[in-house]
Order: C-alpha cells, then sequence, then structure tokens
C-alpha cells in the first residue's frame, strides 16, 4: 500500500521516525513534508498528501500537526476521506474497524513518540469489519457529504 504523509513544522523532529515505522509495517511512504522547523501551515500538507489519495497516487494518509486537530479538520473537507485523530490505540482501531476511516491524523506535541508509532502500528494492523450495522454508517456519512456538496443541505 501507498501511504502519503504530510506534516507541519511541529513534528519536525519526529517525522522520520512516524516515516520509518509506516515503512516497517510494510508500506511505501510518499513524503509531501514539511521539511524543518521553520512555521508552515499545515492545511497546505494536508491537502497534497489528500490530493494524491484523491488522484490514485495513494491509498491512505497520515497527517501529523501539533494537535492533530488541524489537518483532521482539513482533511475531511475533502469528500471520500473519512480521517480519524487518534490519541491512543483503541481510537486508532475504532477508526478503522468501525469508521471505515482512511486517513490518519497524529499530534506531535504533547505526545509521546512511542505512543504515536504505537498508533501506526495499530492503525495498519487493522481494517474496516464490514458489519452491515458500520456499513450502514459509512454510508450515511457519504451520502451527507453528497448533499452538502450539491448544496441540498444549507
Amino acid at each position: 500500500m501507498k501511504v502519503a504523509f504530510a506534516s507541519d513544522h511541529t513534528a519536525a523532529d519526529i517525522r522520520h521516525t512516524l516515516i520509518a515505522c509506516i515503512e516497517d509495517v510494510g508500506h511505501k511512504v510518499l513524503d509531501y513534508g514539511s521539511n524543518g522547523a521553520k512555521p508552515v501551515d499545515y492545511p497546505d500538507y494536508a491537502k497534497k498528501a489528500i490530493c494524491a489519495m484523491l488522484s490514485g497516487k495513494a491509498d491512505e494518509a497520515v497527517l501529523v500537526c501539533g494537535t492533530g486537530i488541524g489537518m483532521s479538520i482539513c482533511a475531511n473537507k475533502f469528500s471520500g476521506i473519512r480521517c480519524a485523530l487518534c490519541t491512543d490505540e483503541y481510537a486508532a482501531e475504532c477508526g478503522r474497524r468501525h469508521n471505515h476511516a482512511n486517513v490518519l491524523a497524529l499530534r506531535a506535541r504533547h505526545q509521546p513518540l512511542k505512543t504515536n508509532l504505537a498508533i501506526i502500528r495499530c492503525w495498519f494492523a487493522n481494517h474496516f469489519t464490514g458489519e452491515s450495522r458500520h456499513i450502514r454508517r459509512v454510508k450515511k456519512i457519504a451520502r451527507l457529504s453528497q448533499k452538502i456538496c450539491k448544496g441540498e443541505i444549507s
């Protein structure tokens, strides 16, 4: 699987370790930056990774910013994206198994590196269960997104 990776400057000191973890669990990483600690705007980097997914260059994405919140908000603006901000392994497992999440958002600040590495391993070890109740809910989200895009909901 190809995984688009993007982070802002807050992850400068951990990004290479996170990328190595994704590769260690068997995936090719497409690195969309950022490079270094110079402040950048996280939406610019989230967009690069999500556009790689939507164009078919990547299958999934991992996004990292200070809290993970900004990246997840930005990613979830795109139709077909189900980004889960995960701060523990339980959220990663449920995001994958129940919500069919295809993008993982992580926080770089106030989160131990070992926790983020465990979340990544858990994320890629789990898959959508396909249970009817979860399928029904994911389809409702997709229909809601389509209605919003068509202007049927204001």
